[in-house]
């Protein structure tokens, strides 16, 4: 009763994944490859612990919603638009491509023309963790060549959900397996190929309609309302259940797949503006389950693939490497794209992932895929998984234009703010930057960190006075408010030394952490000030312990937030029989003029939108 086989997958599966995933981390590599082989370790054709497949599949399954959710969520229309004259078009020549590589090995193991293409169409594929994991590291996400590839593998992704729609179809049509989006009606009815296909067409339709016409007023309605109730748990029970939810109902009453339902609905929220809230959410049991899929996937793999069928595994990973890649460096270069966009696209893809396990266990299912298929694309998957550093390292090395060093403080000699390289007389790459930080010409500036609620009102604050502002932020909502602002923007992560090396920490006057995190915020401390003894660090805490925390990492001052309204709402008692007619604005800040001394000269006069910074703390 109380080690039953549920809890015991969970248990293993995470456990495993947690040592596995930290050893790949250590090495350097994905850690989708250490939860792959976590699945290994408990699988049955490794000795020790094996996991009950059944049940792990079951919670894969809600791995895949939660996933397939938080891609929809993510989905841009306006992104895959902005590059839909070279995205569109590469991505299905390149699926083609890749399809037909996969149909020829197929043919030549002794395949059919269908499991074939299966095997292909899984090959054709690209990761999207991965692919936006090596993005990031290289600060390409904001490039053209970034969009791109981003562009590039949301069309993969819709031709992937078209595929787990119309597999189950095709599987009845050829007589394979029945899958759980076959329409019972079908063979009720006896309606044949077309009528098959017909009905799938009208229930997806249907779908759609549905999802468009309800969904689309009904999701952000509910999402919205709960949001004002002010409880975080509702929420994201909320969000949890609209994604399971949509899911489950899109199996169940339209014949689509659990994926498509999910990536629907998330498709759906991405347009509220409580989209990014919803993901931040639902993340920690996204990732959790995610871990359970690619654990699950693991359990599938037979490691003795590599000693049955070597030569077959070669070609595999020949097609996911060259195959892919070349076919990938040809459509972009076809287009009149340069040389390192080509090779940097060409890598993003040399990988395959999520799609390709779930395309490849669905085809297993239906008795459209062998399994020596399963085995070779989950034997592709991770070779190439582990092997996409090396092939970014070699496009960085031979991409024919110069290597991009890491951002350090500009020199002097730089005058145009907003020049590229030495080449161009046209000042236009802002638009289109060689990587996504780009060091600041800025100097004796201020530096917020964190452009949320509190930084926001700083920075108006700061920027109404006159003074030079860096704002670095990640939120795509918070970048955007900057930008209106007019602030100065470094997009990224604070606590990464290459970020705050950009922002010109050595020539700064002060640095504001206006992030509400403590952990995060005490990392941004520490590096500000290795990089800079002398400069005064101001930090937002919510307790003595965060206090205590950031006085440590290096934080001259602290503001305590609870504190400050606290104070204020004493000084209104203190003054109600002097003044109690003219209710003014609650500033806690009436100490602040002396604090920023150094940073402007005029005085922050009717600046009532500045919040406080240098109130007495318990610092």
């Amino acid at each position: 009763m109380h080690h039953g086989p549920l809890i015991a997958i969970v248990v293993a599966g995470l456990g495993l994944a947690f040592v596995f995933g930290a050893i790949a981390q250590r090495l350097r590599i994905s850690p989708l490859v250490g939860y792959l082989a976590a699945g290994v370790a408990a699988g049955p054709f490794t000795p020790g612990f094996v996991g009950d497949q059944n049940l792990a599949n079951e919670l894969a399954e809600i791995g895949v919603i939660l996933l397939m959710f938080g891609v929809g969520l993510h989905f841009s229309l306006k992104d895959l638009l902005s590059v839909k004259t070279i995205a569109v078009p590469g991505a299905i020549v390149q699926i083609g491509i890749a399809t037909l590589l996969g149909l020829g090995l197929g043919t030549l193991l002794g395949w059919n023309l269908i499991s074939g293409a299966v095997f292909g169409l899984a090959l054709s594929t690209a990761s999207t963790v991965v692919l936006l994991r090596a993005l990031q590291e290289r600060r390409l996400v904001q490039t053209e060549r970034g969009r791109i590839a981003v562009g590039w593998l949301i069309v993969e992704d819709m031709a992937m959900v078209l595929a787990l729609v119309l597999l189950p179809v095709l599987a009845e049509i050829l007589g394979g397996q029945p899958g759980s989006g076959s329409p019972p009606l079908a063979a009720r009815f006896d309606l044949g190929v077309w009528g098959v296909l017909g009905l799938t067409v009208a229930k997806l339709v249907g779908f759609f309609a549905f999802m468009l016409v309800v969904g689309r007023r009904v999701i952000p309605w509910v999402l919205h309302w709960v949001a004002h109730t002010g409880s975080r748990e509702l929420f994201r029970l909320a969000v949890l259940a609209v994604a399971l939810g949509v899911a489950y109902a899109a199996a169940t009453l339209f014949g689509v797949s659990f994926a498509l339902g999910a990536f629907f609905a998330g498709m759906i929220l991405s347009e509220s503006p409580l989209s990014q809230r919803a993901a931040e959410e639902t993340l920690p049991l996204r990732d959790a389950f995610a871990v359970l899929f690619f654990v699950s996937v693991g359990m599938l793999f037979d490691p003795n693939i590599v000693v049955k069928a070597p030569w077959s595994l070669l070609a595999t990973l020949a097609i996911i490497l060259f195959g892919k890649s070349i076919a990938a460096w040809l459509i972009v270069r076809g287009f009149g794209r340069s040389n390192a966009v080509a090779l940097t696209i060409s890598a993003s893809l040399a990988q395959i992932g999520e799609f390709s396990f779930i395309l490849a266990g669905l085809g297993t299912a239906l008795g459209l895929l062998p399994s020596e298929g399963r085995d070779l694309i989950l034997a592709g998957a991770i070779f190439s998984i582990l092997l996409n550093p090396v092939v970014f390292a070699l496009v960085d090395r031979f991409s024919g234009e110069a290597p991009v060093a890491k951002p350090k403080p500009a020199s002097p000699d730089a005058e145009a703010p907003a020049a590229g390289h030495a080449d161009g007389s046209e000042p236009q790459p802002p638009a289109s930057p060689e990587r996504d930080i780009v060091p600041t010409q800025l100097s004796n500036h201020i530096i917020v960190v964190g452009y949320g609620r509190v930084g926001s009102l700083l920075g108006a604050g700061l920027l109404s006075q006159g003074s030079s502002i860096l704002v670095i932020e990640d939120n795509p909502e918070a970048v955007a408010t900057a930008k209106r602002d007019g602030a100065e923007l470094l997009v990224g992560n604070a606590a990464d030394p290459e970020v705050l090396s950009a922002a010109a920490i050595d020539r700064a006057i002060r640095l504001f952490v206006a992030i509400p995190g403590s952990f995060e915020a005490g990392q941004v401390c520490q590096q500000a000030r290795a990089e800079n003894a002398t400069l005064p660090i101001v930090a937002r805490a919510h307790s003595d312990a965060e206090v205590a925390h950031l006085i440590k990492c290096g934080a001259t001052l602290t503001i305590m937030g609870e504190a400050e309204i606290a104070r204020a709402m004493l000084s209104l008692c203190q003054n109600v029989s002097a003044a109690p007619a003219e209710p003014q604005a609650t500033r806690p800040d009436a100490r602040k003029a002396d604090a920023r001394s150094d940073d402007a000269a005029e005085p922050p006069a009717s600046t009532s939108k500045d919040p406080p910074e240098e109130p007495s703390t318990a610092a």
